[in-house]
């Protein structure tokens, strides 16, 4: 008789299992790099300049595929700089630090601030996002530009050009540049103290937090003897897991930035 043909079970990690896992894996380390090197970058918010809209503590994902006015020829599909856009962008007083503002003038825009509302091109902008909470009153930052004296925070290059940018009381955005804002106008350190962004500076729009994490809360260790009442270590470690959990602003978790 015959014996029948036993069926064979292959361990999944025979006959090239290993092989084709790490071949798997080098596709994706492929992609991840090619997506952050080229196309998306992570960010994190450093300042409360964007309140409400941005927060301290915001990761973002970046894209960087755009291309400003009269930008570059970069062979991917690229979208340009408009009127509302938040950009990351080298600070041009410190290259070496990025900040992310609201874009308010293009390219030959006309802008002026009036008891902190923007005009451009003569006309009020509506801006849901913009907040003018804290702070003292401040004629130069809310009636800007104005020239009746230096601000202390103000830069001395800045101060200087802008003289020649302003026409019949309005800002002038000069060719190839872009004035920017924070939401949280009356505590943002903006174009209106140190001038304009050029195309060159912009490192991309911010599109999704994709994580938010809160400030984590001290307070003092508990003595070894509290430690040692099993009711007081039961609260501690239930309090301990509830600091853990409030770590992150779980309800900003990815966010679309708008």
């Amino acid at each position: 008789m015959t014996p029948r043909p036993r069926l064979r079970y292959d361990h999944p990690m025979q006959h090239g299992g290993v092989l084709h896992g790490v071949q798997s894996l080098l596709y994706l380390i492929v992609i991840a790099i090619f997506i952050v090197g080229f196309s998306v970058q992570p960010y994190r918010i450093p300042s409360g300049s964007m309140e409400p809209t941005l927060m301290i503590g915001d990761f973002l994902l970046v894209d960087k595929q755009i291309v400003p006015t009269g930008g570059s020829h970069d062979p991917l599909p690229l979208t340009t700089v408009r009127h509302g856009d938040i950009v990351v962008f080298h600070y041009p007083v410190q290259p070496e630090v990025l900040l992310v503002k609201r874009v308010i003038g293009l390219p030959g825009d006309r802008i002026r601030l009036r008891d902190g509302r923007v005009y451009r091109n003569g006309l009020p902008q509506e801006e849901p996002y913009a907040v003018h909470t804290g702070g003292t009153q401040d004629s130069f930052r809310d009636n800007f530009p104005r020239l009746q004296s230096a601000e202390p925070g103000i830069e001395s290059r800045w101060w200087i050009e802008m003289r020649h940018r302003i026409d019949n009381g309005d800002l002038v955005v000069p060719p190839g540049e872009f004035f920017v804002l924070g939401d949280n106008r009356n505590n943002s350190e903006d174009s209106r103290y140190w001038g304009f962004v050029p195309p060159s500076a912009i490192v991309g729009k911010p599109f999704l937090v994709y994580l938010s994490l809160a400030g984590p809360e001290r307070d003092d260790p508990p003595a070894q003897a509290q430690l040692r009442s099993p009711v007081y270590a039961s609260r501690y470690r239930e309090g301990l897991l509830q600091r853990i959990v409030g770590l992150a602003h779980w309800d900003r978790t990815l966010r679309v930035i708008r």
